[in-house]
């Protein structure tokens, strides 16, 4: 019998204090415990500690049995052995089951005593939850107003980015619009000036002609016409009377340089800078110099031609053993000689003063509406190349 009191002792101590006010309100209320069977010298010694202590903790921290509860290392298992290896488990049983109810009176008592902080504790919590509750709908609330707000800012931000977009097309298809319109007025004013080279050539506005001809690919190319069907089927017809005003106008320069003519070299000139093809122009014009040159040279110290015309052989002006021609001493072999350098010499006079009129031709002309030395804009674009390390 002993041992069923000893294992339900660790339960009572070790259940909570809700289970305690429980079990001691299902019981009737009792002042003082009473046992038939206990003696009283067994139960003076537990209740007198109770009666004047004031508080329990104190009373159990003294006592040898109910400080052990205390001890932060308590282990019920080595409290039990402890208590059945001494011989009095049943006193034991006894004073603890005295202390479990002192426990429930003190328990009783404070509760009691403190009915009113308790309900008022008990009032504060159902305010709490009453007020988180409140909390929690103000909460749901905002967050139904931020989507709402959300809702409303950003469908017209959307409206905004829509119409944005369709204004800057609109802008685009205006600006392209405009310059289509545009590009078709040069087009039409350049066919009205090179339809007089049909029927009156001579009274043709070369340098008219190349400005608007410069200004429509100009034009083309700075608005990125490409893809505008009506802008490509009349840019055919403008590269094609590119073409003629380049070579109309190089038949003019080229007309003036051989006649020393000032006013023609001007012309064609002026005709490649509106193109703004003059540096181009002017490169050609001395690279083709150059191979007149050249060839005019070889062609007057050609010894195969020379040897020809003295009679052949392979005697004096005839040919060595090596395959080096040699005039030898024939006159004929002389005079083809010298009648090859004297062509030679005078196509090279020729020559140089072309390049010599066609260098004072830039010296001074210049254009009528910037006033640039044509000299000058081809420098410019000498000195404008990078330099070859």
């Amino acid at each position: 019998m002993a041992s069923p009191a000893i294992q339900r002792s660790p339960i009572s101590a070790s259940s909570s204090p809700l289970q305690r006010l429980s079990t001691f309100k299902d019981k009737a209320p009792t002042t003082t415990p009473t046992n038939a069977t206990t003696p009283p010298s067994s139960i003076t010694p537990i209740t007198t500690p109770f009666s004047h202590s004031p508080s329990p903790l104190e009373s159990f921290a003294s006592d040898p049995i109910f400080s052990a509860f205390l001890s932060p290392d308590f282990n019920s298992t080595r409290f039990s052995s402890a208590a059945l290896s001494s011989g009095s488990a049943a006193s034991r049983i006894e004073k603890l089951q005295d202390g479990i109810r002192h426990l429930e009176q003190q328990l009783r008592s404070e509760v009691l005593s403190r009915h009113h902080d308790l309900l008022h504790q008990l009032s504060s919590i159902k305010d709490a939850e009453s007020a988180l509750y409140t909390l929690r709908s103000s909460i749901s609330t905002l967050q139904s107003s931020v989507r709402h707000i959300r809702a409303e800012i950003s469908d017209p931000h959307r409206q905004i980015h829509s119409k944005t977009l369709q204004l800057s097309n609109l802008h685009t298809s205006i600006y392209l619009l405009q310059s289509t319109i545009r590009v078709l007025r040069q087009i039409k004013k350049l066919r009205d000036v090179m339809a007089i080279n049909e029927h009156e050539p001579e009274k043709l506005d070369l340098s008219k002609a190349a400005q608007l001809h410069f200004e429509i690919l100009s034009l083309y190319n700075d608005s990125n016409l490409l893809g505008i069907d009506v802008v490509d089927v009349e840019l055919k017809w403008v590269f094609e009377a590119g073409q003629k005003l380049r070579a109309e106008g190089m038949r003019v320069l080229e007309r003036g340089l051989e006649g020393l003519n000032q006013a023609e070299a001007g012309a064609g000139l002026q005709v490649f800078y509106n193109l703004g093809e003059l540096r181009l122009t002017i490169d050609g014009l001395i690279s083709k110099y150059k191979g007149m040159a050249v060839k005019s040279l070889s062609g007057a110290l050609d010894m195969k031609a020379i040897s020809g015309i003295s009679g052949g052989g392979f005697g004096p002006g005839g040919v060595q053993r090596s395959g080096t021609p040699q005039i030898g001493g024939g006159a004929k072999a002389k005079e083809a000689l010298w009648q090859r350098m004297s062509a030679c010499i005078d196509q090279l006079h020729s020559i140089v003063i072309g390049v010599w009129h066609l260098q004072r031709v830039l010296s001074k002309k210049r254009d009528p509406f910037t006033h640039i030395l044509l000299l000058d804009e081809v420098m410019q674009d000498i000195l404008e190349e990078p330099q070859v390390a």
